[in-house]
């Protein structure tokens, strides 16, 4: 059966994860690495990045056949600031595989307290005043209005790698 290491134990991203791999036969297990950039990423490049470390250090650290990571990040645009999110899948043999997903735009009264230095998931638990907001809907559930929660936005990013995975490996 296909050992998959999944790069954090975040319940949303977990279940996305599994989700994400319907009908792939698999075992998976959750482990904590770090995503080698900061706590709130401040681009696509640093979230991809964060994404790539989480899948290679689970990879290694559970001897798995994939490794997987997602990461949740912000991204600054003429437009203002926008929520990103991107995923990364590897195994030993392949360059990663990378995904991204849905962007909406943040209010400013978030994207002010993002610039002083104060990561999201801490703006999101002192906004909604809910503890934890990261490990359940996540802020675009809030700022869906619950249409779209955190493990419905990373599952679209894990469809996306597994989809390329499979298309690679039927090559």
């Amino acid at each position: 059966m296909l050992r998959v290491a999944i790069g954090t134990k975040n319940p949303a991203k977990v279940d996305a994860i599994i989700n994400g791999f319907g009908g792939i036969e698999a075992n998976f297990v959750p482990t904590t690495v770090s995503s080698g950039v900061s706590a709130q990423p401040f681009s696509d490049e640093e979230t991809i990045q964060g994404a790539i470390n989480r899948a290679k250090s689970a990879l290694e650290e559970e001897n798995a056949d994939l490794g997987i990571g997602l990461e949740g990040g912000v991204v600054q645009t003429e437009f203002g600031m926008f929520l990103c999110n991107w995923g990364a899948i590897i195994d030993k043999d392949i360059e990663p595989i990378i995904a991204g997903g849905a962007r909406i735009l943040l209010p400013d009264e978030i994207s002010r307290e993002l610039k002083v230095g104060i990561e999201l998931g801490d703006v999101m638990a002192e906004f909604t005043k809910q503890k934890d907001i990261r490990s359940h809907e996540g802020a675009i559930g809030i700022f869906t209005n619950h249409y779209v929660n955190r493990k419905d936005m990373f599952t679209h990013v894990v469809k996306l790698l597994v989809g390329q995975l499979t298309f690679k490996n039927n090559l």
